[in-house]
């Protein structure tokens, strides 16, 4: 059997979202056929082991657990290691660029692909050369920037978010000027950078990728949002807000997603697995393309696994063949 080490934990902002997605993995990976032990990354990135799989590890500070003193020989004893940390550090590439340099095998985007996916400016730049359509957009790097460049490109209601970072941290509405500063200095918070889009009124649809040789899409799926746009609050915390899988949309429009997904994936030379998100502005019959995911949420009811169960991959199987594809 494959020896498996699942790295979560992080210190990023999705700490917890991480060990949400370790959690799911862990009770559901196929232990006929994988060795699993796990490693938790805290807030200050010391390394810790996880042994005992059968504990909650988002309680995992109330055990007797051991630091990890050397990480690459640690790394290097297992066959794969499966990263499930989301955010900064752990989703940006430079994880996968340290996996890379010690010639360890892991499950995912490589870091290139890794890096380019987690920055919302550079993927941005990457979907305009592919042609795939995107909501107008302002780039900005300064937090004292002038509300008027702003406001004479783009009109109200806009969406400020951080160009690095996932679960939708740091992300506002606005509708007037007052607002839109307020959400610059919180979007600041989190980066040295930030995005400006034009907010729209359009359905939330995602689609989810799994690459071997090729690259396989699964259904399309839609966020049914209980607040105005799917922020953080409406992803964890809101019980109201369901998903709809496979979406209520035509064929022509779930097709056409599907190919922008993977021309996105690929333009990214994106390996692995990815999430696709996408505007579908229904009144203008025009799909956009917003983000891509190289390191989705995986808990069991989170949407990357949950798109692929629609098309009959249980979520055992999916991580088995994750792993088996490495």
């Amino acid at each position: 059997m494959k020896n498996v080490l699942l790295l979560c934990g992080g210190n990023s902002t999705e700490h917890k979202v991480s060990l949400m997605s370790a959690q799911s993995i862990l009770e559901n990976i196929d232990k006929t056929k994988f060795n699993i032990s796990a490693c938790i990354i805290d807030f200050d990135n010391c390394w810790y082991e996880y042994h005992d799989t059968t504990e909650s590890i988002t309680e995992w500070k109330n055990y007797n657990i051991k630091k990890v003193t050397n990480i690459i020989e640690y790394l290097q004893s297992f066959d794969i290691v499966f990263p499930i940390t989301h955010g900064i550090n752990g989703e940006d590439g430079k994880l996968q660029g340290m996996l890379d340099l010690f010639n360890i095998k892991y499950i995912g985007c490589k870091t290139l692909s890794s890096a380019i996916g987690m920055d919302k400016v550079f993927s941005k730049i990457v979907f305009k050369y592919l042609n795939i359509p995107q909501v107008p957009f302002i780039i900005v790097k300064n937090p004292k920037c002038n509300i008027k460049d702003i406001t004479d490109t783009l009109d109200f209601p806009m969406i400020i978010k951080p160009a690095n970072g996932g679960s939708s941290i740091g992300i506002s509405k606005v509708n007037n000027k007052v607002e839109l500063k307020k959400a610059i200095k919180q979007a600041f918070k989190f980066d040295k950078k930030i995005i400006v889009e034009k907010f729209i009124i359009a359905r939330e649809l995602e689609c989810a990728i799994i690459k071997d040789k090729i690259c396989c899409t699964s259904e399309v799926g839609e966020i049914k949002s209980a607040n105005d746009f799917y922020d953080y609050n409406a992803k964890y915390e809101n019980k109201k807000s369901y998903t709809l899988i496979p979406a209520d949309i035509s064929k022509s429009v779930s097709d056409q997603i599907k190919e922008y997904a993977k021309i996105a994936f690929n333009g990214l030379e994106g390996c692995g697995f990815a999430r696709v998100d996408f505007f579908y502005d229904e009144t203008n019959e025009q799909i956009y393309i917003n983000e891509i995911n190289t390191l989705p949420g995986f808990t069991s009811i989170s949407m990357y696994p949950q798109l692929f169960i629609q098309k009959g991959i249980s979520y055992k199987d999916l991580i088995t063949k994750l792993l088996n594809n490495c």
